[in-house]
């Protein structure tokens, strides 16, 4: 039985459908609410599932990298002149933007071709753990902490975990199936993502947060992680 695959104009036509929808979106949010974080948070989360349908279209890693070049160029500009005022005018300093795009880039490079489903795992806790954490931290955070003087809530902490560990069973559920894999090691890439989502400053955690959460469902799960261990107990011993 012969497998849809359309061309390479049809896959592009439709991811920037994709984008241009949550673009229309972030327009009507700043018409309809004074809470620049809310459009800037729904912007962060829809754009990054453009990568289920690259994934799905079987977009090349050429294009997806060119893209994240392209747009990280974009971010870049929009530091300086006001090209994406409803991304950046949340009234803080961060290059979070810039390193979207750019760890967008990095995974497609790294994991594309063989293993695409841990680009989808690193990219959509950068979306989806990330920007609920900050809502449910900025909404219903009642005890605050902080970290390297940075205010954080264990809400969205918690928020953080949670939706780490559940993104990453559904995506190898959808791969693998159910196994011993898909039950414990979503729970150490979500503690790992948690951490380092705590812990970075200035926007870093769209970098921090989707590369060591894929390549820590990598290790993990194709087994690395146990051969790291023994070479380094032997080198200890």
């Amino acid at each position: 039985m012969p497998v849809f695959a359309p061309s390479l104009w049809l896959q592009i036509t439709i991811a920037s459908s994709w984008l241009v929808i949550v673009g229309l979106l972030a327009v009507a949010l700043q018409r309809w609410t004074a809470d620049p974080e809310v459009v800037r948070k729904v912007v962060h989360i829809g754009t990054g599932n453009i990568i289920l349908l690259a994934w799905w279209l079987k977009i090349p890693a050429w294009a997806g990298i060119s893209a994240s070049v392209i747009f990280s160029l974009v971010t870049l500009l929009s530091y300086v002149l006001p090209i994406l005022p409803g991304i950046n005018s949340v009234g803080r300093k961060s290059l979070g933007t810039f390193f979207y795009a750019v760890s967008i880039g990095v995974l497609i490079a790294l994991f594309w071709q063989r293993f695409p489903q841990y680009a989808a795992i690193g990219i959509l806790i950068m979306t989806w753990g990330d920007g609920l954490a900050a809502l449910v931290g900025q909404r219903w955070g009642k005890h605050p902490y902080k970290l390297m003087g940075m205010q954080k809530s264990w809400e969205g902490s918690l928020a953080m975990a949670l939706t780490s560990y559940g993104v990453t069973s559904l995506v190898l559920w959808g791969v693998q199936g159910q196994s011993w894999q898909t039950g414990l090691i979503p729970v150490g890439v979500a503690l790992l993502a948690t951490g380092l989502e705590a812990f970075s400053k200035l926007g870093i955690d769209n970098l921090t947060v989707p590369l060591g959460s894929a390549i820590a469902a990598f290790l993990l799960n194709e087994g690395y992680f146990s051969i790291l261990l023994s070479a380094l107990e032997k080198h200890l011993t």
